[in-house]
């Protein structure tokens, strides 16, 4: 007895210590939760809310609702407006581009005298250059009260060269006759810019290229066998604008390519 006694007497002071040492702690909440998810808890911010409160919150939230709905209304109406502008700018460039006149195909012929043309260009400044690997060389010729066409002829030592030219209608404000040259993808940023598409394409089956406001194709890009005869030509002024001369060497992986050529005007 007096070892059950004394049992019961440790048992008892362990218990009491136990719970002494965790005061937030009660046996119920021991036994039902694990020891790592125990927290206290008050129990004042739980309470319900009043009437008052309750109604205070239907209001607001009926107010949010509308609000919610009256801002699809405002954001319809600016979609609208975007499609009428949209539609707008799309009928301006319509009117644009029928305003321009048509372009005539330019009168184009080939020589045999290609000693006799190298000879000339050679003793005249700028008229001998070397198109590099990769390159385009774009000759810009504007239009001029004083002419009414334009005139070309050009040769290369050994290969062939791309050749094609575009009209770009955009008012003249410099009379100068300039030369740009670039690599291939410099000039198709170029044209996209300009034109709002892709630019030449393959030039081995001519440029693809669409008409708009600014810019029209007049002769694709195709290689000619400029290193077996002269190839030359003309093209009367279809209005006030620049002419785009292009010499594509952009399909050649390894040879540069020496042209010869030379730009005049014509009564």
């Amino acid at each position: 007895m007096e070892t059950l006694e004394a049992t019961s007497e440790l048992q008892s002071r362990l218990s009491s210590l136990s719970f002494s040492s965790f005061p937030g702690i009660t046996s119920k909440q021991g036994d039902n939760r694990p020891l790592d998810r125990l927290q206290s808890t008050d129990l004042s911010q739980s309470q319900p809310k009043s009437q008052a409160d309750m109604d205070d919150t239907k209001e607001e939230s009926g107010q949010h609702a509308e609000d919610n709905q009256e801002a699809p209304a405002e954001l319809v109406l600016g979609e609208a407006g975007e499609e009428n502008n949209s539609a707008g700018s799309c009928q301006l460039s319509a009117e644009m581009k029928a305003q321009m006149p048509p372009l005539k195909l330019p009168e184009t012929w080939t020589s045999a005298a290609l000693k006799e043309l190298k000879a000339k260009l050679r003793m005249e400044e700028d008229s001998v250059v070397t198109v590099y690997r990769g390159d385009i060389m774009t000759v810009h010729v504007p239009t001029v009260p004083e002419a009414k066409k334009v005139c070309w002829e050009f040769a290369t030592d050994g290969y062939d060269i791309g050749f094609g030219i575009y009209f770009d209608w955009t008012p003249v404000t410099n009379r100068s006759i300039t030369v740009h040259i670039s690599e291939s993808s410099d000039d198709e940023d170029e044209e996209e810019e300009l034109e709002g598409h892709v630019s030449n394409g393959d030039v081995e089956k001519g440029s693809k290229t669409q008409t708009n406001s600014n810019l029209a194709e007049i002769l694709p890009v195709y290689r000619q066998d400029s290193h077996l005869s002269v190839n030359g030509g003309s093209h009367e002024f279809p209005g006030e604008g620049t002419y785009l001369l292009k010499f594509d060497n952009s399909y050649s992986l390894w040879r540069n390519k020496t042209l010869y050529y030379r730009v005049y005007y014509s009564a």
